[in-house]
């Protein structure tokens, strides 16, 4: 939950992961006037294998809620899948606060593990195998 930003928010996650976005704002869900009208009741951003992006805005004077969003990768998924994630991470970092470098993950030698805050508030965890055969 945003407050007010959900739009450019959505917006920039859709230039990182691609996908198709898909917006409600509270003039066409509600038929919302005035300070609400523009504010997006709801998002999707439609990732691929099923997987999407949700966000809204809050409420003049509720305060925003911004989670954790935790991406990682399974044994088995192939290099190719992890070097997608590892450029999720690439496209996010220029733009975000970085707070643990991706880089060898203590606990596995074979992956990479990093932390960044976004340009919106947003923390995201990133959890990465192998992006190479070895």
């Amino acid at each position: 939950m945003f407050d007010g930003t959900a739009r450019q928010a959505m917006e920039f996650y859709a230039s990182v992961f691609g996908g198709e976005l898909d917006v409600l704002t509270y003039a066409e869900g509600m038929g919302e006037e005035g300070e609400l009208k523009d504010r997006l009741m709801h998002s999707s951003l439609y990732l691929e294998r099923g997987a999407h992006v949700m966000a809204a805005d809050t409420f003049p004077g509720q305060s925003a809620s911004l989670g954790t969003v935790a991406l990682s990768t399974a044994e088995e998924d192939s290099c190719e899948e992890n070097a997608r994630i590892a450029s999720w991470w690439e496209k996010l970092a220029p733009e975000s606060r970085i707070t643990v470098p991706l880089d060898a993950a203590p606990w596995d030698p074979n992956s990479r593990y990093g932390q960044l805050t976004d340009p919106y508030g947003v923390e995201w965890m990133f959890m990465v195998g192998p992006t190479e055969q070895g």
